[in-house]
């Protein structure tokens, strides 16, 4: 546990000496709120921009608290998931190519402990700033359309929180597989592509998919509930995130072996 514990400070002290505490929660703050001001401020925006008839006047409808909510949901799963890939591509595959690996991996550390302490490294890393930047988000969307209950803001982020870190897991899986970080970068992303397809095309049948946890934190929001299939998912996603974490470790572990 020392050893873990130990592992795990490392990776907290090469995030704050990276910025990675102050540039990814600001990021992710300025992902969320966006979205609220550009929604409220549409007309004024439009009307500055000019280009309209003499006495035009420009009528929007005024979205739901919930829609804009929903709608920067879209925006962490599409930027944010962008974001989460580039902060995390490097994490051990950076290690890997510079031979830092190595040189911790010489001395009595597990596999287990190194690959798990990165991940939870990074894990928390994800969570504050979703937090920070979806509760910033989440004061706007009250100040400038309507309430939306805390309840249902927080099961929202437990929801979509999970997601995401199935997202960063994914990437340290193929942290464990691949050398070069832009390789995992782009292999990662190709995947929660396909993945999304795939899920898309045969929705029907892949109730439980972890992929349908964002459909399902949209209708949490819209709804004020959950549908049934969305605690299977949601344990469906666990499951996954703890088997790729163990295959993580297992490749990783012959990859340095050979």
């Amino acid at each position: 546990m020392n050893q873990w514990m130990a592992l795990f400070n490392k990776e907290m002290v090469e995030m704050s000496r990276n910025f990675k505490w102050v540039w990814v929660p600001l990021v992710f703050i300025l992902l969320s709120v966006k979205e609220p001001l550009t929604v409220y401020y549409m007309p004024q925006i439009l009307d500055a921009l000019g280009g309209l008839p003499e006495g035009a006047v420009i009528q929007l409808p005024v979205p739901s608290a919930s829609e804009v909510m929903v709608s920067i949901l879209g925006q962490f799963n599409t930027l944010g998931v962008l974001i989460i890939v580039l902060t995390s591509m490097g994490l051990i595959a950076g290690e890997r190519k510079s031979g830092v690996a190595g040189l911790i991996l010489v001395k009595p550390v597990s596999y287990t402990s190194f690959i798990t302490a990165k991940w939870a490294g990074a894990i928390a890393l994800l969570w504050v700033s979703f937090f920070v930047g979806y509760l910033a988000s989440w004061y706007y969307v009250i100040i400038l359309f309507e309430t939306v209950p805390f309840a249902d803001f927080m099961q929202s982020f437990f929801l979509n929180g999970i997601w995401l870190s199935f997202v960063l897991t994914v990437t340290v899986l193929f942290n464990s597989i691949l050398k070069s970080p832009g390789a995992v970068g782009f292999v990662s992303l190709i995947t929660v592509i396909l993945l999304s397809i795939i899920n898309s095309l045969f929705a029907n049948w892949l109730d439980w998919s972890p992929v349908q946890l964002p459909a399902y934190t949209s209708q949490l929001l819209f709804y004020g509930g959950a549908p049934k299939e969305t605690f299977p998912s949601m344990i469906v996603a666990i499951i996954f995130i703890i088997l790729m974490l163990a295959a993580s470790i297992r490749i990783f572990r012959k990859k340095e072996l050979a």
